[in-house]
């Protein structure tokens, strides 16, 4: 079994910074990607970054410039970096990861339990 637990999120007035962290944990062979989706009240949930295990990363536009992703490889961690925060962050940020179990075994997608940022005006 594999968890996923994220800290980090709450509130923060627009223009400041929050950092977002989850660690991996279980039984893991490899992590191929690392990603952070959000999910606004009412709005499908969005990736908003994503980060290859050789360090390629993907912004979804709105968060490009602002938002930085990394990842540890060694710690099965992944960091999100959240700057110039604006009202419409708002959301529930929720850590993915697509890993494998074993060597040759399937990829699975696991999903940590969400933290909740919102940046007020």
């Amino acid at each position: 079994q594999v968890q996923l637990v994220e800290s980090g999120g709450g509130l923060v007035q627009a223009g400041g910074s929050l950092r977002l962290s989850c660690a991996a944990s279980g039984s893991i062979f490899s992590i191929k990607t690392m990603a952070w989706y959000r999910q606004a009240p009412g709005k499908q949930r969005e990736l908003a970054a994503a980060i290859t295990s050789d360090g390629a990363t993907n912004y979804v536009d709105s968060v490009k410039g602002r938002f930085s992703i990394s990842r540890d490889n060694a710690k099965n961690t992944v960091s999100l970096q959240m700057n110039s925060l604006k009202p419409e962050d708002t959301a529930v940020y929720y850590c993915n990861a697509a890993l494998l179990g074993a060597a040759w075994g399937p990829l699975y997608d696991y999903w940590g339990q969400g933290t909740q940022v919102t940046v007020s005006t």
